[in-house]
């Protein structure tokens, strides 16, 4: 006999009424369905790959402390990219005053590949380096409120309603804000880009995170 389709991919409702009711073992569910697409948000507002993972389980930990709060006005994508942001400007806040070196200076020895390089040939895979190289630093470089819209919107597709309510603007300001951020970057990096392939996230890395919340919810 079938396994009902909710019982294979349980919806977001029935996770979180499971999950409140006691059973925190599924909340695993959840950090591994937007693992991948988080990690994308913290890496394209500006930080590193050990920083991400601090800022994606402080928020899957804030999240969980926070679920009964969760009230279904958003979906549960765009409240967790919320929380997530709300952690990456703390974090900004407490670099400026223990003088961390800024992420943007320390792209060169970063040493996860950003965008893969699918093509064999030797040539091909140095202009994908290249390629990479000045698309992340010119997104990089953007202003943070520019750099917000611009991601959400363009990278990870999110709605401009959607988008809006993340960063607390109006719709009107969204798109103001996603014009200017694409007239600051260069139409060569816009036309060349394959926007699914910006800060990936290695599967190698996603089972770390996601055994690190799982070991921090279980603790609380």
């Amino acid at each position: 006999m079938k396994r009902q389709e909710s019982e294979i991919d349980p919806t977001e409702e029935d996770l979180i009424e499971k999950i409140l009711a006691g059973n925190r073992t599924l909340y695993e569910i959840i950090v591994h369905r937007y693992n991948s697409y988080l990690y994308k948000v913290g890496r394209s507002y500006g930080f590193n790959h050990d920083d991400v993972e601090d800022l994606l389980q402080d928020t899957y930990i804030s999240a969980f402390q926070h679920l009964k709060d969760f009230n279904g006005r958003s979906s549960l994508k765009t409240w967790l990219v919320h929380i997530l942001l709300h952690q990456c400007y703390h974090k900004k806040h407490k670099m400026r005053y223990s003088h961390e070196k800024p992420v943007s200076e320390e792209i060169n020895n970063d040493k996860l590949s950003l965008i893969s390089d699918k093509r064999d040939d030797g040539f091909s895979i140095v202009q994908s380096h290249e390629l990479r190289e000045i698309i992340e630093s010119a997104v990089l470089q953007l202003p943070d409120e520019y750099r917000d819209v611009f991601s959400l919107r363009e990278l990870y597709c999110i709605s401009t309603a959607e988008t809006a309510t993340v960063l607390n603007i109006t719709e009107s300001n969204v798109k103001i804000r996603l014009k200017r951020a694409k007239e600051m970057l260069k139409s060569r990096i816009k036309q060349s880009f394959n926007s699914s392939e910006l800060f990936e996230l290695n599967l190698v890395h996603c089972g770390g995170i996601q055994k690190k919340t799982m070991d921090a919810v279980h603790a609380i």
